[in-house]
C-alpha cells in the first residue's frame, strides 16, 4: 500500500520554522517509504482567527482534508513545556477517532533540549486519544538544527531507520492497516 503523507502544524505563526521541520519529516519519511506521496499541509495559523469562531467550518475543513493521509506528520513548537494551545484547539474540533486507522508521527521543536520528553509525554498521547498508531518515539528537534533543511532531513530519515520506525510503519502499510 503506497502511504499518503499529511502535515498538520500547530505553530501560531504563519510559515513557521514548525512547518519547515514537519516538512522535511515528510520529506524524510518519503525517502524510507516506498511509494510514499505528500498529502494535505495545514498549517493551522492559518485558521487561528477561525478556531473559537460559532459556525466556522474552516477548521472541520482543513481536518477532512486530512483524513485521506495514512501517515500523518504533527508538528508543534514547544511552549510552556507542551505543545501549543492552537494545535490544542484544532485538534479539540476532531471527531472522537478521528486518527482511527492512521499512523502518526509526533514531532516538537523546541529552543532547548531540556524540553525533549515534551513530544513523548504531550503530544503522543492526544494522538493515541484521537485513535493514531504512533509507532515509534516521537520526533524532538532543538531550533539549532533547523538551519540546514537538506541536512536535517537526512538526519530525520536515519533517525526514522534507527529508532525502528520506519520498519514499523513500511509492515502497518504492507500489511493493509496502521492501527
Amino acid at each position: 500500500m503506497s502511504a499518503l503523507i499529511g502535515t498538520l502544524v500547530g505553530n501560531p505563526r504563519p510559515a513557521s520554522r514548525t512547518l519547515n521541520a514537519a516538512l522535511a519529516l515528510r520529506a524524510a519519511l518519503r525517502q524510507v517509504l516506498p511509494s510514499a506521496e505528500d498529502g494535505a499541509v495545514v498549517d493551522a495559523a492559518e485558521l487561528a482567527q477561525d478556531v473559537f469562531t460559532p459556525g466556522s467550518t474552516s477548521v472541520k475543513d482543513a481536518l477532512a482534508s486530512l483524513e485521506r493521509s495514512t501517515v500523518l506528520v504533527v508538528a508543534s513548537p514547544t511552549y510552556k513545556a507542551t505543545y501549543t494551545g492552537l494545535l490544542k484547539a484544532v485538534l479539540d474540533q476532531a471527531p472522537g477517532g478521528w486518527l482511527k486507522g492512521r499512523i502518526a508521527i509526533p514531532l516538537q521543536v523546541a529552543a532547548s533540549d531540556k524540553h525533549a520528553l515534551a513530544a513523548e509525554l504531550h503530544l503522543r498521547p492526544v494522538l493515541v486519544e484521537l485513535g493514531a498508531h504512533v509507532p515509534g518515539p516521537a520526533v524532538f528537534l532543538n531550533e539549532a538544527v533547523l538551519a540546514d533543511h537538506d541536512a536535517l532531513i537526512a538526519t530525520l530519515a536515519q533517525h526514522l531507520v534507527d529508532t525502528g520506525t520506519a520498519a514499523v510503519v513500511r509492515a502497518a502499510l504492507a500489511a493493509g492497516a496502521s492501527g
